[in-house]
């Protein structure tokens, strides 16, 4: 068997995560925020108040990831929980008043490393690989069917 990492859509998208997460990183670590930490900010920009496992499902991750996640939020000042009104076994996210703050600087910083990181393909060719990208990316939240 011949494999070559080069014409490999796994170790290349893999690496390409890697190049986008690393100038995600050195981008935001300025403003106390991590790459770990973002995806979940970004749901709750979008509104908060969410339950972590509202997260869970949208961001598609462990819920003990997601549980450390939070924690880690909620020590920086990012989160703070509070039990649900309605069912005091649920715990709602809301985001502090820091964290607001932060949602346009972070998102300017996350638009400039899409935009260095893709700048040498044309519009084009940025607007299909993240078609494809898209393409995979929601296909793999279906369940799978047998052959």
């Amino acid at each position: 068997m011949d494999f070559k990492k080069d014409l490999s859509a796994g170790y290349l998208a893999n690496h390409m995560a890697r190049l986008f997460e690393r100038g995600l990183a050195a981008r935001i670590r300025p403003l106390g925020l991590t790459p770990g930490t973002f995806p979940a900010l970004l749901e709750l920009w979008e509104g908060d108040g969410l339950t972590q496992r509202d997260l869970v499902e949208r961001l598609n991750i462990e819920q003990a990831t997601m549980a450390n996640t939070l924690a880690r939020m909620e020590r920086d000042g990012l989160i703070r929980r509070e039990k649900d009104k309605s069912d005091g076994r649920v715990q709602r996210i809301w985001l502090s008043d820091r964290a607001r703050s932060l949602q346009t600087p972070a998102i300017e910083a996350a638009m400039a490393v899409n935009a260095e990181t893709m700048a040498s393909l044309s519009q084009l060719e940025q607007h299909q690989l993240i078609k494809l990208m898209q393409k995979i990316t929601y296909n793999d939240r279906k369940p799978a069917t047998q052959s």
